[in-house]
């Protein structure tokens, strides 16, 4: 099955060998998604809020250059470094998602840059239901 990268524009270099995105068959996967500059710097460091909302719109740019919306998106899997930032994230996630929500995991973990505080990976069905 032939696979389409998805990279929104303005799109940095990732840090790691991997894409932003790929679609297959309908089927949208946006890789781990960090709150990162043009830079691949860490962005609102010490605010789990605010990196949340910037991941958010990142994985949302990457599902509508594929076609898609955050209505579509099916699955989350959610990298936390604390504990505490729980409540914080699940605030700004909510406003993602104010209708059906998708299913999803969170767990906490050491993140690939010490001022990371959360990563998303998500999955959207844009094609055919």
């Amino acid at each position: 099955m032939p696979k389409t990268i998805i990279l929104p524009p303005g799109t940095s270099t990732p840090i790691a060998p991997f894409s932003p995105g790929t679609m297959a068959d309908g089927v949208v996967y946006v890789s781990g998604t960090l709150a990162f500059d043009k830079d691949n710097n860490v962005v609102h460091v010490g605010d789990a809020a605010a990196q949340t909302r910037h991941v958010l719109d990142s994985i949302k740019a990457v599902i509508e250059t594929a076609g898609g919306s955050m209505a579509d998106v099916t699955f989350n899997s959610i990298f936390i470094r604390d504990w505490a930032d729980y409540a914080a994230v699940n605030t700004v996630y909510a406003g993602y998602f104010p209708g059906d929500k998708p299913a999803r995991f969170c767990i906490q973990c050491g993140l690939v840059k010490p001022d990371a505080l959360v990563e998303i990976a998500t999955i959207a069905h844009v094609g055919k239901n």
